[in-house]
């Protein structure tokens, strides 16, 4: 492990801060204390520029490397956390009920805080650093709103690089997947309006739960029945909400999910297959049923040339034998997927100790990831920024 020295001298300022941003987790464009923290932080560190409100909690920093030069390096981190109520026991916990910080992204902001700190000190670059701190990232659109309020209009990229945590590797292992990496995510929400009665007399409803749990089982059939095994796709009902007591048959019933999916073509048809089967099932019971049907994420791609640009730079940091590409597709979903269909770049996972996997209430990031990946996040920018002969 080869760790920036520089970086390896702050490394517990680093931890602070992560520490601080877990205890004090904010959901989707609710970030307003963290993002007022990585505003300070950008200017205490000399950041030439820092913009804030973008895309309503977002902030962009830039700095300018030693050279001239006129190319531009955008590097990401995401900052909100989830609603999930805390279990995992630390002495840093939420201290906000049903708010958690289970995906990492306390970390994220950290490490990209700790490259910001060493590239502006530094400046072994030539040409422009875009730090871009970016909010709602759990389902809530936050890059798609950044990028509508002008993101790459003020700040334009050249080429753009994120990375996420993975307590589902080895400490210091760091993965690439070019081309198609992370799956493309629809949520959908299934409306039944059925007839409701008294329990005792069942004759008398149109029972929207019997007719919704013949509705999820269909829905099964879209995956292991219209679906190419060689494309894959993942269906999953997550909620069934229907009814409020015992003696009463509900007249409504509402399910809920989300697709997943890596090819276009595949989410269109399971997409048109669900619908049909909602119109089949609200003709068969003679009741209505309604679809709400989303697209939330892209697929992520990840452009070729600079994967093997990243895996190369991460090396550098966590050795050859520690970095590499892979042909490991995700079916979870990240919305810098948005970022990456504007401007080409990459997406890594960098493992970390612990065994509880993310977006669970015991999740625990390890901090030693946190020098690691902003040394990571520094050596791409100066790998492809690389100062002029002198």
């Amino acid at each position: 492990m080869s760790i920036l020295p520089e970086i390896a001298a702050f490394a517990t300022d680093l931890t602070t801060l992560r520490q601080d941003f877990h205890a004090h987790p904010e959901l989707g464009f609710e970030e307003v204390r963290t993002a007022g923290i990585v505003a300070r932080e950008l200017r205490a560190y000399g950041v030439d520029e820092v913009h804030e409100g973008i895309g309503g909690t977002g902030v962009v920093g830039l700095i300018r490397g030693q050279g001239g030069g006129n190319r531009r390096v955008g590097l990401r981190a995401d900052m909100d956390a989830l609603p999930i109520v805390e279990t995992s026991g630390v002495a840093y916990a939420s201290t906000h009920p049903g708010r958690m910080h289970a995906c990492g992204h306390d970390g994220h902001t950290t490490m990209l805080l700790g490259a910001a700190r060493y590239l502006a000190a530094t400046r072994d670059f030539d040409g422009t650093v875009v730090l871009i701190f970016q909010p709602a990232e759990e389902g809530l659109g936050g890059a798609r709103r950044m990028i509508a309020e002008g993101l790459f209009d003020r700040f334009p990229c050249d080429e753009i690089y994120g990375m996420h945590n993975d307590p589902n590797s080895d400490p210091g292992v760091v993965r690439v997947t070019p081309g198609p990496a992370m799956a493309g995510a629809s949520f959908f929400d299934i409306t039944l309006n059925g007839t409701g009665s008294h329990a005792a007399m069942p004759h008398q409803s149109r029972d929207p739960i019997v007719i919704g749990t013949a509705l999820v089982q269909q829905l099964q059939s879209v995956v292991s029945r219209n679906t190419p095994p060689t494309r894959p796709v993942v269906l999953s009902v997550t909620r069934f909400h229907a009814g409020s007591a015992y003696n009463v048959v509900p007249d409504s019933a509402t399910i809920s999910g989300t697709l997943r999916y890596f090819h276009d073509e595949v989410s269109e048809m399971a997409e048109t297959r669900i619908r049909e089967l909602c119109a089949g099932m609200a003709l068969a019971y003679g009741v209505e049923i309604t679809v709400d049907l989303r697209n939330v994420f892209d697929v992520l791609m990840n452009d070729p040339e600079l994967s093997t640009a990243y895996v190369a730079a991460a090396a550098e940091v966590v050795g050859p034998a520690m970095a590499s590409q892979s042909t490991e597709q995700a079916t979870g979903s990240e919305d810098f997927a948005d970022m990456l269909k504007l401007v080409p770049g990459a997406y890594c996972r960098v493992g970390h100790a612990g065994g509880v996997p993310l977006h669970n209430p015991g999740f625990v990031l390890d901090d030693a990831i946190l020098p690691v990946g902003a040394s990571i996040y520094a050596r791409i920018v100066e790998t492809r920024l690389p100062k002029a002969p002198a």
